[in-house]
């Protein structure tokens, strides 16, 4: 929902760090790595209860996530391989801060982490499975052209996430209610995203039949 008006205003630092590492070398898939190895380090720090320590790497792999696309495309090396890679070991950071909330108080957090995992489980697939489709119909992305799949808008999406994972390292005694209500609004965004997908698609059938 937020991703229409923070994507454009991290665009131009994304850039300049981008041109830094373009000087280097740097090719897009090792940020996306070592973007990824940086943040399952959140893992065992949540584990451990080092909670500072774990928010400073899901920043960090936050960061490569914005950073990895944007020198992709000023290098003019953006390409389906890399967009497939980013957005899967997105997913699989996300679950691991689950469960390292999880791992830390487990009679705390178990119900509310495992509520929040099946709520990603709907954002996830409902999001890959429109994705395919999209592309098989030829959709375009109107509002997010910077993204490597098609991005159907839904109540939680990037901007979101990453404010809900700050918010759980920040307050991580509320872990269960934060992770509740985030994981309710994932279904809201699954529940909307599956009808209005539906009706996208049912409609280019239609018009495809015409």
């Amino acid at each position: 929902m937020l991703d229409r008006w923070t994507m454009p205003l991290t665009q131009r630092p994304l850039r300049v760090l981008a041109r830094w590492l373009a000087r280097r070398r740097v090719q897009p898939d090792q940020v996306t790595l070592g973007a990824f190895l940086i943040g399952m380090l959140a893992l065992p720090l949540l584990a451990w209860e080092i909670y500072w320590a774990a928010l400073v790497a899901v920043l960090l792999n936050r960061l490569g996530d914005g950073l990895d696309g944007a020198l992709a495309r000023h290098l003019g090396q953006s390409s389906d391989a890399g967009g497939f890679l980013d957005i899967g070991l997105d997913f699989v950071f996300y679950a691991a801060v689950v469960l390292g909330f999880v791992l830390a108080e487990p009679a705390t957090n178990a119900v509310a982490g495992a509520f929040l995992l099946f709520a990603f489980i709907g954002t996830g697939t409902s999001f890959l499975a429109f994705a395919i489709m999209a592309a098989r119909h030829g959709l375009e992305r109107p509002n997010f052209q910077r993204k490597s799949f098609y991005y159907l808008h839904g109540l939680t999406e990037g901007s979101e996430t990453v404010l809900a994972l700050v918010a759980f390292c920040l307050w991580p005694s509320h872990f269960p209610w934060l992770a509740t209500g985030f994981g309710v609004a994932c279904v809201v965004t699954t529940t909307t995203r599956l009808w209005g997908g539906y009706r996208t698609l049912a409609a280019q059938d239609l018009s495809g039949q015409g």
